[in-house]
């Protein structure tokens, strides 16, 4: 892969971006980002009675060509066949794919609808296949929407259509791999995200945060976020094969997704309300090459991109440190935060002032100056500051 070239370190100095582990991935090109295309692959995802019957026709070095949706929709595409309305079962579904038409099967999948049928789609929709059975499978998932299914008897793969959208299913044994691979590269992210995390911590306790700590922790938050996704994308094409690495990605990922819109709650130049919310849009939406740019990502969170990063402080409002603290739900930090405006307010509180703010009380006003206590206390940030 191809790595990016530079990133901001903390004493002002310039490193490769690979240093932190950050590739240039696949995930902007990945057609299964379309929900459409996703939901389908779902559909034929090792652990399904699809996905059987189709690794059933593979074994036997067969072909098919199985259309899933509503049959009446798609009658007018039919040109002879078998009707059969018959429950839908694998085996059943194997024995017809020896026959050369397509297979039609209703949407849930639950009844095979017809057999042997020549499908007529409109001759004059482009298609960039070369063979009959992909290219008749590509021009029916455009003209109708329907998910076809098409397997090459000569390659033995797999090929999902959906509207305009195409995806060729690897093996089994690939994906997992890949999965793997891209699992401990995550693992790697989180860990330096997790630094990142730390140093802000200190930082935001000591009010002496800059804007270069913030950009660095929402890159990272965002990058990891984003690979997660990819995972997430590939546990669904493994289907019941992903379980495990399912279980793995959820306790890697953890808060990091609730970490990073705190984040820009924290440090949204106008505010945490709408402003923050379309921000938190634009990060989602950026291009990687953008991602990597402070400049956009300064753009975003309501900033002159012409500001150094390096000497401008700012202050943190405190949705992030005080959602750290248990039992303490959202609309009363979003209370706390709107009356005191600041994190280092918060903390100079008193318990009167604290139980002043609606919703609050004396009980957790105890919590939140004893939750907050224990961060300021907590071993990784003593650790960090005696660096």
């Amino acid at each position: 892969m191809e790595t990016d070239p530079r990133e901001t370190r903390e004493d002002g100095a310039e490193r490769p971006l690979g240093d932190l582990g950050f590739t240039r991935t696949p995930s902007e090109d990945d057609p299964r980002r379309n929900r459409d295309l996703l939901e389908a692959i779902a559909k034929v995802a090792p652990g399904t009675e699809l996905r059987q019957a189709v690794d059933d026709v593979i074994r036997s070095h067969e072909g098919a060509l199985i259309v899933v949706g509503d049959p009446n929709e798609l009658a007018f595409l039919y040109s002879g066949g078998i009707r059969l309305d018959a429950p839908f079962r694998p085996q059943l579904l194997y024995e017809l794919a020896k026959m050369d038409g397509a297979i039609i099967v209703d949407g849930p999948i639950r009844r095979l609808a017809w057999a042997n049928v020549q499908l007529m789609p409109d001759p004059t929709i482009p298609s960039d296949e070369t063979g009959t059975r992909h290219r008749t499978a590509e021009r029916v998932a455009k003209q109708t929407g329907a998910l076809v299914v098409s397997v090459s008897q000569q390659r033995e793969t797999v090929t999902v259509f959906v509207g305009p959208a195409r995806y060729q299913l690897d093996p089994v044994a690939d994906v997992l791999a890949k999965t793997n691979q891209a699992l401990g590269t995550l693992d790697t992210y989180r860990q330096r995200l997790e630094q990142v995390l730390t140093r802000l911590t200190a930082l935001e306790f000591q009010n002496a945060v800059v804007l270069d700590d913030v950009l660095v922790v929402l890159q990272r938050a965002e990058m990891t976020a984003r690979m997660a996704e990819r995972l997430e994308r590939d546990c669904v094409e493994l289907g019941s094969e992903g379980r495990l690495i399912r279980l793995q990605l959820d306790e890697i990922v953890g808060d990091v997704p609730v970490e990073r819109d705190a984040i820009v709650r924290d440090y949204h130049a106008a505010g945490a309300g709408s402003e923050a919310t379309a921000a938190l849009e634009k990060l989602r939406a950026l291009r990687y090459q953008d991602l990597i740019e402070f400049e956009r990502i300064i753009e975003l969170l309501g900033y002159d991109r012409t500001a150094s990063p390096l000497d401008f402080s700012v202050t943190p409002r405190g949705y992030r440190v005080l959602s750290h603290i248990p039992r303490i739900p959202e609309n009363v930090i979003r209370r706390v935060v709107d009356d005191f405006g600041s994190l280092d307010t918060v903390v100079r509180a008193s318990q009167r002032d604290l139980e002043g703010v609606e919703g609050v009380g004396a009980v957790r006003a105890r919590e939140i100056r004893a939750g907050l206590r224990r961060l300021q206390e907590h071993n990784l940030v003593d650790r960090y500051l005696q660096l």
